[in-house]
């Protein structure tokens, strides 16, 4: 599936606000939350010995969703961020990642 594909997709299944503000609260934290179960069942598979790798799909994909639908609140193409992301990392690590070029940079901000 193409991720154009996806966020459009993504668009039918999604709540109909009458606040722009109240939606993109929703979506903000929505994201915080599905991130969190990601973090919850890494930490029970590996620390706990309860295999939730199936879990960590499962939020995997809701994570995906509420990218795609904050992405899509600010009319943003999904595949255009991702395009963004690849190019801002290729500047950063021109040879790929090492912990050498990592300790370079001296960034304090997520925009610098």
């Amino acid at each position: 599936m193409k991720l154009n594909e996806y966020q459009k997709l993504c668009k039918r299944t999604a709540k109909k606000f009458n606040s722009k503000e109240k939606e993109i609260f929703t979506l903000g934290l929505g994201i915080a939350g599905e991130s969190g179960d990601v973090a919850g069942c890494i930490k029970k598979t590996f620390s706990h010995g309860d295999n939730q790798k199936n879990g960590i799909r499962e939020n995997l994909g809701d994570t995906m969703w509420y990218v795609a639908m904050i992405c899509d609140f600010f009319g943003w193409k999904l595949e255009d961020i991702m395009k963004e992301n690849i190019e801002k990392l290729k500047k950063r690590h021109p040879k790929g990642f090492s912990e050498k070029t990592a300790k370079k940079d001296k960034r304090k901000d997520w925009n610098e």
